[in-house]
């Protein structure tokens, strides 16, 4: 059943060079942004500005047309620890016989070099998640600061989020533990389940709503987080616990049913991930269930891949893992070796928590094991971690939006075809939460003053939902010089044709780049100190032919693997 005295927060990516050379001597902007607005400020505990967003004024991110290179032109787009968001600069080449480049020997330098005619995967894009409480507090801000949050993220004035995640029932994210069967046990033939008002009141309008405002199609992934507590071994929603095996079959069915209903509400399901954390083993003091690999193995190949067939859903896409890489990693095989499970798999899915502490070689070996799954991250966020001392929000923190984009770089340079944030929006203190679990968010809403503050993660985001749409192809990218590991990027080739190249700078000092990438050409960029700079990169290789040589590739390797 609903209550409404649970919503307090209702009224809340043969190389022959011709060169040419262009010189980014400064940032001057060709187009307004939300940092030269007067719409940011400083606040306590941040390094970096936050932009602001109230009934009165919420500026678009950018203007619905971007501007792509042209022939002999580069496009820059920066945001910067030092309040830079978006700067846009269009700079003409300065002829093919230029060379040099500052003259100043105290300046770092690097080379990126750029291999466009070797592609690996497909992105399915970037994106975030409809939780219960981010939507309950974005419910808190007035139709219209609402409007202008929800077009931030999905217009084409805003970040153009192509994925959404949304969990099935509660989540830690909720205001309250709950599945959509809780109060009649053995129910197996789910008589009595039904959508909770989080879907009906917050979660499918503000979807809806998403939906409408997007150009680019919209996907939406659907994770579990637990069964009903009478389909558990502990008969608890959370603490973890294990589905038992006479409810193999009615837990499928729970979640065909569930994309059903969402469907039945307007709402397509794109994707489904197993379970959340379902490999994990540790007792959390949230929603939470876990499995064993052979288990989960058996249950997709006997239950939930032939239950999605027989509904006549065999188009959504199934993830397993949706979990931390080393238990992704500890697991994967013994289910993808099974072709009677593998063929209903189209991927894996990571969260990014402990990634610092786990090579991502995880993620190429997952590729070259099985060049057909795609890897998609499902889930990140800044977390408190249990220390008293780490702030869950932190208003402003360029190192905060750093851990993000390095993460993305190092994903999308690993085979990951797509990354999605967690929480859309938060409230200040990084809730609501019913298990006390806050955590940082892009978009932090401040319900008493209607108005809610676009963070430098926020930014970061956008640097890759805006440039780099489904369709893209990564391709490999490197740094040559001494950055002391502190220059990262990444590059793809956009549907349209020309180079999106990103870079990264965690130097406190402005660093000079040197692009060389196929087609003959050669830039001179300079990087502001602590910033991300995305380069469109004029080029007119052949797409298809590099698209068909991966094509062969993953044939080859798929023939080596299984002979």
């Amino acid at each position: 059943m609903f209550h409404h005295h649970h919503y307090r927060y209702r009224h809340r990516y043969y190389h022959h060079y011709f060169l040419f050379i262009l010189l980014v001597l400064s940032v001057s902007p060709s187009q307004s942004n939300d940092s030269d607005n007067g719409s940011c400020r400083y606040f306590e505990g941040g390094d970096s500005p936050v932009c602001v967003c109230d009934v009165a004024s919420c500026p678009p991110l950018h203007p619905a047309s971007l501007t792509p290179p042209s022939a002999g032109h580069v496009v820059t787009y920066t945001s910067s620890r030092g309040g830079l968001r978006f700067q846009e600069q269009v700079v003409a080449v300065h002829g093919p016989e230029s060379e040099g480049g500052l003259n100043d020997s105290s300046m770092n330098r690097a080379v990126v070099e750029v291999a466009c005619l070797s592609p690996r995967q497909v992105m399915n894009g970037f994106g975030g998640s409809f939780t219960d409480s981010a939507t309950i507090t974005m419910n808190s801000l007035s139709p219209p600061v609402l409007d202008a949050l929800l077009r931030s993220y999905f217009s084409p004035e805003g970040l153009e989020y192509e994925l959404v995640r949304v969990p099935i029932g509660g989540s830690d994210f909720s205001v309250r533990p709950y599945t959509y069967d809780d109060d009649h046990e053995g129910d197996v033939e789910l008589n009595h389940f039904q959508l909770a008002g989080e879907d009906l009141v917050y979660k499918l309008p503000f979807i809806h709503r998403a939906l409408d405002l997007a150009r680019r199609p919209l996907k939406v992934m659907a994770s579990p987080w637990s069964a009903p507590a009478w389909m558990k071994t502990n008969g608890k929603i959370n603490e973890t616990g294990q589905l038992l095996t006479e409810m193999r079959r009615p837990w499928a069915d729970y979640l065909v049913r569930f994309v059903k209903e969402y469907e039945k509400a307007g709402v397509p399901i794109w994707g489904l991930t197993s379970q959340n954390h379902g490999f994990s083993h540790e007792k959390t003091s949230w929603n939470s269930m876990s499995w064993s690999p052979n288990d989960m193995r058996d249950w997709i190949k006997d239950n939930l891949g032939p239950a999605l067939h027989a509904a006549g859903l065999e188009r959504v896409k199934l993830y397993i893992g949706d979990d931390v890489r080393d238990n992704v990693d500890n697991s994967y095989r013994q289910i993808l070796h099974d072709p009677e499970a593998a063929r209903y798999v189209t991927g894996l899915a990571f969260h990014w928590y402990h990634d610092q502490s786990v090579s991502p070689d995880v993620l190429d070996h997952a590729h070259l094991l099985f060049p057909d799954k795609d890897l998609l991250y499902t889930e990140a966020c800044i977390e408190s971690g249990g220390v008293a001392s780490h702030q869950p929000v932190v208003l402003g923190s360029w190192a905060r939006a750093e851990s993000y984009a390095q993460n993305i770089i190092e994903d999308v340079n690993h085979f990951a075809s797509g990354w999605i944030d967690w929480n859309l929006a938060l409230d200040p203190a990084g809730g609501p939460n019913w298990a006390g679990n806050e955590v940082d968010a892009p978009i932090i809403i401040n319900p008493e003053k209607d108005e809610f503050y676009k963070q430098p993660i926020f930014y970061v985001m956008g640097h890759f939902s805006k440039f780099v749409p489904a369709g893209s192809v990564s391709i490999p990218s490197w740094v040559r010089g001494n950055t002391a590991g502190l220059f990262h990027t990444a590059a793809f080739v956009h549907p349209d044709g020309y180079v999106v190249l990103q870079l990264l700078n965690k130097n406190d000092t402005e660093t000079e780049v040197r692009v060389e990438w196929e087609g003959g050409d050669f830039t001179l960029s300079l990087v502001p100190p602590r910033s991300l700079q995305t380069l469109l990169l004029p080029w007119e290789g052949d797409t298809t032919h590099a698209k068909r040589k991966y094509s062969l590739q993953s044939h080859l390797l798929n023939k080596y693997l299984t002979e």
